[in-house]
């Protein structure tokens, strides 16, 4: 008995982990199975397609059975400002009554102060509600057969329009505006139109933003397109207000005309382009021609609203400090094809920029987090080339567990001998946004975090926030032949001394309130840029900032200015994106709210508490006509691979692949010591 105990002990184990093997896999099938119909969900593309629900199936027809769109987009830009009227005309070709669903992106800085509905030669205006309010004025219209639009904020760069009661073969129009600023940096003006919103991943478990279903429009699979679905036509009439030595799309062909030295007019060379990319325009002034400051001002209600421009002069050659830089690169399924290229190369670019001086490490995140080095590492030629060899490997696969990377990068560590930067590569592809902000707030301590936009259609609102809060800059990159000279632009920028400290004083006699509140610091070839509401235009405000031990101070005077229409729109936008962001370092919601939507209804802006809603009054659909809801579908970013966005397995914890393997090993395990207790 004392020989075969130990037999049994064995046996049981045997069994035991075969029984395992069986639970783990059924497991991994089950969830396999689950991931199949949750992979679409998990990057955004909802699950049900009857009649009435917002969302539709990934690739079902039920998508096809929405009334059409087009675009139509024209940029009036004065200076470093640009108002755009954007229609959107929906095409019912059923037979049935339709709502219309459109999800649609704008710029991140976009104030939207106007919604107008077209109706045959009928023209409504758009009134600004509280969104509720809003939401039930268009519900009873559209409940009472009248036509009706509504425009939501679902984002600060995502937008849903909502058209209620177009009927069989009838034509509607939505018109809206907006007024935005532009970027300026590294003495070049740009101009940025995002045309399609790609499918985001939530993160499984408590945290997932509640309203992301509503930034997920059904997306063409790949070969169903029925033509070029929403083409858009683009026209920028363009008066920099100095002499052009350059001006490019890189995205697009285009059309220029020149009347004058400072004026263009672009239009799109091929006509209208699916909605698969955004669209950028960049002009570069004449040497010499650089505005170091501008002051556009409008006044309205009494008031004055000043928009301020104020470029400090190019900083001499400092001494290269050492640094400490973690690189990021997000490997997840929406990453797949040019994106993942794009970021190898300008990773590969970044680590070959290296000295011995600087510390470095690399991580990658997908479903999970990984580091390649437990600590950082000192750049030698050694830890360089193996970090090289590590990153030629890396493949898109898997879900964007955003969160986890950052927690291994931001460690919220104190100021060190080492300047510590953390460069971010990804397209950005998440719904959980505020989540992120709020980890990056909290465990940013000395660092600052400088983001790269990857691909065709990156989420520029994530992009440009994550930087602003981690006192960096945004850098986008829309192709492979742009990654040498845009991340060569960014390295100039590491290396070169921040000029911090800046004072904005006002004259005590414009009782100025003026946003950002906080002046972040400058990089080489940025301006401060800064939109105030002022009593009176007297005096002169002065900006000084210190830069590499020395003093620097500039002055612009007060005067009318030039004519900036619109800057009134441009302030209240930026103080509600101050007032949000002290939403998200604790304030009282109910407080913030309140003054969020008194100043919205003031300036008729669309926020995430207003809303915009127009109402024909004429009824036009009969009660005893059914009012069908579909989404209108969009294509994936250009470069997107279908299979990798919408094939991978579950999101969040709970991955199948590891259940599988689990219950692979396990069941070889059993086998093994089966085996070896029936030879004994």
């Amino acid at each position: 008995m004392q020989v075969q105990q130990p037999v049994r002990h064995w046996s049981d184990i045997a069994w035991f982990l075969f029984f395992a093997a069986v639970l783990g896999l059924t497991c991994g099938v089950a969830m396999g199975g689950v991931a199949l119909l949750l992979a679409a969900p998990a990057y955004g593309a909802e699950s049900a397609s009857e009649p009435g629900l917002l969302l539709r199936a990934q690739g079902s027809e039920a998508c096809l059975s929405a009334p059409l769109v087009s675009t139509d987009v024209v940029f009036q830009v004065s200076g470093p400002i640009a108002r755009a009227r954007v229609i959107q005309t929906f095409q019912n070709p059923r037979a049935d009554w339709y709502e219309g669903v459109y999800v649609f992106p704008l710029p991140e800085n976009a104030a939207v102060d106007r919604l107008r509905l077209r109706v045959g030669e009928r023209l409504v205006e758009g009134e600004i509600r509280e969104r509720a309010a809003a939401r039930q004025v268009y519900a009873e219209a559209s409940r009472s057969g009248r036509r009706a639009a509504l425009l939501d904020q679902e984002r600060p760069n995502i937008f849903t329009t909502s058209v209620a009661n177009i009927g069989p073969g009838e034509t509607i129009v939505v018109e809206l505006e907006y007024q935005q600023t532009l970027r300026f940096d590294g003495n070049r003006f740009s101009l940025r139109f995002p045309m399609v919103v790609g499918p985001r991943y939530n993160p499984a478990g408590p945290l997932r933003v509640s309203d992301s279903d509503r930034i997920a429009p059904p997306v063409l699979r790949p070969g169903s397109e029925a033509g070029r679905p929403n083409p858009v036509s683009i026209r920028v009439e363009l008066e920099a207000g100095f002499a052009l030595a350059g001006l490019q799309s890189p995205y697009h062909r285009i059309d220029v005309q020149s009347p004058s030295a400072s004026r263009r007019i672009v239009a799109l060379a091929d006509g209208p382009v699916p909605a698969n990319r955004d669209f950028e325009l960049t002009w570069s002034p004449a040497a010499g021609e650089a505005p170091q400051a501008a002051w556009f001002v409008e006044e309205k209600q009494g008031r004055h609203y000043g928009l301020l421009m104020v470029l400090p002069p190019a900083p001499g050659k400092g001494v290269r400090l050492p640094r400490e830089v973690i690189y990021v690169l997000d490997t997840s399924g929406s990453m797949a094809g040019a994106s993942i290229r794009q970021a190898r190369e300008a990773l590969s670019l970044a680590l070959s920029r290296l000295t011995p001086q600087d510390r470095f490490n690399v991580i990658e995140f997908n479903s999970y987090a990984q580091a390649l080095f437990t600590e950082p590492r000192t750049a030698d030629t050694e830890a360089v080339r193996r970090a090289m060899r590590w990153v030629e490997g890396l493949e898109a696969r898997g879900g964007t567990e955003m969160a986890a990377a950052l927690k291994l990068a931001l460690r919220g560590d104190e100021a060190s001998a080492h300047v510590r930067q953390v460069i971010f590569l990804t397209d950005g592809a998440v719904g959980n946004e505020e989540e992120l902000f709020k980890l990056i707030q909290a465990r940013l301590g000395d660092a600052r975090l400088f983001t790269v936009g990857i691909g065709s259609a990156p989420n520029s609102h994530f992009m440009t926030k994550a930087a602003q809060l981690g006192r960096g800059t945004f850098t986008y990159i829309g192709r492979v032949e742009e990654v040498k000279s845009k991340m060569s632009e960014l390295f100039a920028k590491l290396e070169t001394p921040v000029l911090h400290s800046l004072e904005l004083k006002w004259p005590d006699a414009a009782r100025a309130e003026s946003w950002p509140a906080r002046i972040p610091d400058l990089y080489a070839g940025e301006p401060l840029v800064v939109a105030a509401a002022l009593a009176k235009l007297e005096g002169e405000v002065v900006l000084s900032g210190e830069r590499d031990g020395e003093r620097w101070q500039a002055r612009v005077p007060l005067t009318p200015g030039s004519i900036g229409s619109g800057v009134g729109s441009l302030w209240a936008r930026e103080k509600v994106a101050s007032l949000m962001d002290r939403l998200r370092e604790g304030g009282q919601e109910e407080e913030i709210k309140a003054e969020v939507i008194q100043l919205a209804s003031a300036h008729r802006l669309v926020t995430k508490y207003t809303s915009f809603v127009a109402v024909d009054k004429t009824p036009a659909r009969p009660a005893t006509d059914a009012l069908k809801s579909a989404a209108v579908p969009t294509l994936l970013p250009e470069g997107w691979e279908y299979d990798k966005v919408f094939g991978e397995l579950p999101r969040g914890a709970t991955d199948s692949r590891f259940q599988l393997l689990t219950g692979l090993l396990a069941l070889l395990l059993g086998a093994a010591l089966l085996y070896v207790r029936r030879r004994r």
